[in-house]
């Protein structure tokens, strides 16, 4: 990757402001709530939606939910992380852009009942959309496990390309897993 490149996409000393609240035909995606425990706890206790990500323990109980969530309430400005709801407003999964190691890094999941749907396309592209008007020349960058195609799809539609092959450590499987990194560049959004 070219300097000028590596330089586009590191992390710079502004940052998006607080999460907004973002409106599709169908979800509405929101700062996260404490009262968001019990619904993140039945996600992620679901070993088919906590292995395809790096940082969730198993088993996962609601005292890992209200940390996590603490933490999310109290960085508001620093990056976003999207609370996905549909009518109901109950919390059916996340879409998150956080710093790490010098740039900005997409990250989400769906409570597995809802896969299938279109649902975290539509949701990762409204987010990736409004951040990328507030932060218009960064890249992000992304991936996911080699084995989580359906993923990679989702990044494919939006306009992510791959960029390389790693390994992750999964902490819920308790072992490095093959990983392939991605990268959107700002022009690139394919969005929705």
């Amino acid at each position: 990757m070219s300097s000028a490149l590596l330089e586009r996409h590191r992390v710079e000393a502004r940052t998006p402001g607080p999460c907004p609240v973002v409106a599709t035909s169908r979800l509405v995606l929101r700062p996260h709530r404490l009262s968001d425990a019990g619904s993140i706890t039945e996600s992620l206790g679901d070993f088919s939606v906590a292995r395809m990500l790096a940082r969730v323990p198993q088993p996962y109980d609601r005292q890992d939910a209200l940390d996590w969530l603490q933490i999310q309430v109290s960085a508001s400005g620093i990056g976003w992380s999207a609370a996905i709801t549909m009518g109901d407003d109950v919390h059916i999964g996340t879409v998150s852009l956080e710093p790490r190691a010098g740039a900005w890094r997409l990250g989400y999941w769906l409570n597995r009942y809802y896969w299938g749907r279109g649902i975290m396309t539509e949701a990762t592209g409204a987010v990736l959309d409004r951040f990328l008007r507030r932060m218009q020349d960064v890249a992000i960058e992304s991936g996911a496990f080699a084995d989580n195609a359906a993923s990679l799809k989702i990044q494919q539609k939006l306009g992510f390309r791959i960029t390389g092959c790693s390994e992750m450590y999964s902490l819920s499987r308790n072992a490095m897993v093959a990983h392939i990194d991605t990268l959107l560049e700002p022009e690139d959004l394919r969005r929705p």
